[in-house]
């Protein structure tokens, strides 16, 4: 049995990945199907038809406002109900597969466009698309997890601006070449609307930042806006660069929030060495896996380093039942006396392992004695991205329900 678990819950094959699969096999479905006509241009508008439908959909649940619907519909089963339904219901947060696969089989069928066109008297048009096809490519590759990680300004950039400069292409060809339907027109302008949105939030505020060491910076905002717990905010110091996702901390009962930036990287280094005034964010508070917690009656948090940032909320929200194992180094030094007070205080039941003084421990042990001993129903392990899928497949093949992010948005 424990064999099998190892098989089915690795990470390979976590939701994720099945709905890219499941995307693309719906595509190739279509495509067998699809029987193409004689005349070109109807040929084309069909063709173009699944080329928008599909980035359509994984805009779609790129949407800021989409993802907390889908958020608040999985997490509303309510507790009596099995455990293996809302275990089931908490890898919503894996529905970025969907934009993954549909962004990919729109690609394609844009370079089966371009088979189409290539000896028809649209020759114009080939040459458009199959520049159009190029540009989303280009995305993809730099989209790559390995490339991605490495070369994030490029990936951040390339991104940006290619997908709005294939939304403007997309108009272009319907609007020249081809005989835009309705659906096409409603379709586009509902892109263009989401692409928008979150940029008609776009502001410069205020930031108090705290650096208790020079591995950690907590940033306080208060420009009118209270998020909610297990949700995220997007900032930038140049809003037409690099952008990075942090989650927020609110307090109960008063207004604003802190983030908990640890130095990982150029960006995050600069802001802990420069603390600066003023910082962009745009779009809404957007939820995060950390929601998932609502669908249980007991649940762990494991946390290594920064990642307290995610499950403070959470805690002193008291949105479940909880116990807290956060594992990092020199707590008190690091994040300072005031923080670790806060949680102490706030947490009844909190292991904080210090491993300046303890080493660094086997996380899916530790979080699999916490399960047992709390009777908890879920752990959710907020770390690094290889920390987090190795305590999540370790933890879910010995039969536990695990989670942790994916890092794909």
């Amino acid at each position: 049995m424990n064999q099998w678990r190892t098989i089915i819950h690795h990470p390979w094959l976590m939701p994720y990945n099945l709905l890219i699969i499941s995307v693309c096999l719906v595509n190739v479905l279509f495509f067998y199907q699809w029987q193409p006509s004689t005349d070109v241009r109807q040929t084309t508008t069909t063709i173009f038809n699944f080329v928008i439908g599909n980035f359509f959909i994984a805009l779609l649940f790129r949407q800021q406002y989409v993802i907390n619907c889908l958020f608040h519909l999985a997490t509303s089963i309510p507790l009596s109900w099995p455990l293996a339904v809302r275990r089931m219901s908490a890898k919503v947060y894996h529905f970025g597969g969907i934009a993954v696969g549909c962004y990919l089989c729109g690609a394609l069928w844009l370079f089966v466009l371009c088979h189409q066109l290539l000896n028809s008297p649209i020759g114009q048009l080939f040459y458009l698309i199959t520049g159009h096809a190029l540009v989303l490519l280009a995305v993809m590759v730099v989209a790559l997890p390995p490339l991605r990680a490495r070369y994030h300004n490029v990936f951040e950039v390339v991104a940006r601006y290619g997908n709005w400069l294939a939304l403007a292409l997309f108009y272009f060809e319907c609007l020249v070449f081809l005989s835009i339907s309705y659906l096409q027109t409603a379709l586009l302008a509902i892109m263009t609307w989401h692409m928008l949105l979150p940029w008609l939030r776009l502001r410069r505020v205020a930031v108090n930042i705290d650096t208790p060491s020079k591995h950690v910076a907590l940033a306080s905002f208060n420009y009118g806006v209270t998020p909610f717990a297990g949700s995220s905010t997007e900032l930038s110091r140049c809003p037409w660069r690099e952008w990075h996702s942090f989650a927020n901390v609110p307090s109960p009962q008063r207004s604003g929030f802190r983030l908990t930036i640890s130095r990982a990287g150029d960006w995050t280094a600069k802001l802990i060495d420069e603390r600066p005034r003023y910082l962009w964010v745009k779009g809404i508070p957007t939820a995060g896996v950390g929601n998932i917690d609502k669908l249980f009656k007991r649940v762990i948090w494991l946390a290594t380093g920064s990642g307290i940032g995610p499950c403070l909320p959470h805690l002193l929200a008291k949105t479940a039942p909880a116990h807290l194992v956060w594992v990092t180094r020199a707590p008190h030094q690091t994040y300072g006396q005031a923080l670790v007070k806060e949680i102490l205080a706030n947490v009844q039941q909190a292991t904080i392992w210090n491993t300046s003084e303890q080493g660094k421990p086997d996380l899916g042990v530790l979080a699999e004695y916490a399960y047992h001993n709390f009777k908890a129903e879920a752990v959710i392990c907020i770390a690094n991205k290889q920390a987090t899928w190795r305590v999540v497949h370790q933890l879910e093949s010995r039969g536990i329900p695990a989670y942790g992010a994916i890092w794909d948005s």
